[in-house]
């Protein structure tokens, strides 16, 4: 089996799931300080419903490219690469968005959540409102960061028995991280692992944009064969511009260790000019933005909850 396709859909995972994991401990943590621990059960309902809603979305995206498989072939052609060209271009916003987001809000997330919290225990048992208010802040932080790797893995075509592994893997380490944080108040440097995972999930994202470009082309290549445009630069490139490179005797990037860098650093053994100008570009617009964000004097790890000893 190849474990490639394991390692970008872990860090995603790992990284998305501990922002879940940080939330869900603040929030236990929270009704811990003020004796509500018996609310605790929405918490464990909100991830269960998050994380089946996940799920859920996932199931019905891969029945949508089922069924755009037993369609006519010309069809097939221009509609898949069409629908892989919106779920790249939704997972490259969600993650920039959130990568950028996390890094700015990290120092006042445990506030906001304490005094959402609080504003929720003020409310009374009432209809057990605020076991639902509860419930709706856990699922809603669960199903960001599982739909964001859901539309990723989607994005690549990634729904092997690697990609899974490398997908469940993430949410164990996830919950362990968390659970080592908030149960036993392991020290871990936050600020340190959202700073190398960040820097590896822009890389991975990049690469991502390379893969939206190219999708682009095949719905452009789709479209001439129908006589619809006839734009093309070549008959291997309408929408991608000119050939760079063609490193595919050197290091192909379907083997060892062409595979990795192409996994977590958007290598491509056939490399076109508009593939690598979007790549430096994303590089350049939300890397600044990201790096910037690192220096501006905010933390890159949420605030924990005073009984936890995580190092800052």
């Amino acid at each position: 089996m190849d474990f490639s396709a394991a390692l970008p859909t872990f860090v995603i995972t790992l990284r998305e799931g501990v922002e879940a994991a940080l939330v869900v401990g603040i929030v236990l943590a929270c009704l811990g300080k003020a004796n509500q621990s018996r609310l605790n059960r929405w918490v464990y309902s909100g991830i269960g419903a998050g994380l089946g809603a996940s799920l859920a979305v996932g199931l019905l995206l891969s029945w949508g490219f089922e069924q755009i498989h037993q369609l006519d072939s010309q069809w097939e052609a221009l509609l898949e690469p069409s629908l892989k060209v919106l779920l790249c271009g939704v997972a490259i916003a969600m993650l920039s968005w959130m990568l950028i987001w996390m890094t700015r809000q990290a120092r006042s997330l445990k506030g906001e959540i304490q005094g959402s919290v609080d504003q929720m225990l003020d409310q009374g048992d009432a209809g057990n409102a605020a076991g639902w208010g509860i419930f709706s802040l856990i699922f809603i932080a669960v199903l960001r960061e599982g739909f964001e790797t859901v539309v990723f893995i989607l994005a690549n075509l990634q729904r092997g028995t690697a990609a899974t592994l490398g997908a469940l893997a993430g949410l164990v380490g996830a919950t362990v991280i968390g659970i080592a944080l908030f149960k036993f108040g392991v020290r871990i440097n936050l600020k340190r692992f959202f700073q190398v995972m960040g820097l590896l999930l822009l890389l991975i994202v990049a690469g991502l944009v390379t893969s939206l470009i190219k999708n682009v082309d095949g719905a452009a290549i789709a479209l001439q064969q129908q006589g619809i445009i006839n734009l093309c630069w070549s008959k291997t490139s309408c929408a991608m511009g000119p050939l760079l490179w063609d490193t595919s005797a050197v290091m192909p990037d379907k083997q060892f260790p062409g595979l990795i860098f192409k996994t977590l650093l958007g290598y491509r053994d056939h490399l076109y000019g508009l593939q690598a100008a979007g790549y430096f570009t994303f590089i350049a617009t939300v890397g600044s933005l990201y790096f910037r964000s690192l220096g501006g004097g905010n933390s890159t790890k949420p605030s924990v909850p005073a009984n936890s000893t995580a190092e800052t």
